[in-house]
């Protein structure tokens, strides 16, 4: 289990590094973190109870049931915190999400984060392609199209025209 949240940490940490730009609080590595910690924490208290088990402590069984207890109610607290808070976080990566994409020029590293994020999780805008009608570099190419990231993957001659959503 500890070597499994160790990936889990480290694969965060490391796709964090592709979309810290929508990401402005630099806390959001903080669960990453936390599971890490957490696994090593795990593996300690894994070894603690293999030796209570092989030596037949009551005591260091009593401290490793006490530890699990411990471990079990900050799981349940963590998951409770992480359904109340969920919409704050929503709100707060969506807002971020269209500063950055009001930054949008289609040449500076915002604008290749922005394009990357697109193609890789097949989305286009905030919520819809529609998003992009706001943004200043929609109002000054003028062509009524948003970023070629937008289209879908096995659309050829995609030009990115908002009045061809089928495309995006």
């Amino acid at each position: 289990a500890a070597a499994g949240l160790s990936y889990v940490g480290g694969y965060v940490i490391n796709t964090y590094k592709s979309y810290d730009n929508f990401l402005q609080d630099k806390y959001a590595l903080l669960p990453a973190v936390i599971i890490i910690c957490v696994a090593v924490v795990m593996f300690i208290i894994g070894l603690i109870g293999c030796c209570a088990t092989f030596r037949e402590s009551r005591v260091g069984l009593g401290l490793f049931l006490a530890i699990i207890l411990v471990i079990f109610i900050a799981e349940v607290s963590a998951f409770v915190l992480g359904f109340v808070y969920r919409e704050k976080v929503k709100t707060d990566v969506q807002g971020t999400m269209r500063s950055v994409f009001e930054k949008y020029d289609g040449k500076s590293p915002e604008s290749t984060v922005v394009d990357y994020l697109q193609e890789q999780l097949h989305c286009c805008g905030v919520k819809n392609y529609s998003d992009w009608t706001t943004t200043p570099w929609f109002n000054a190419t003028g062509n009524n199209s948003v970023p070629l990231s937008c289209c879908r993957q096995d659309m050829k001659n995609c030009t990115g025209r908002v009045d061809q959503p089928q495309e995006l």
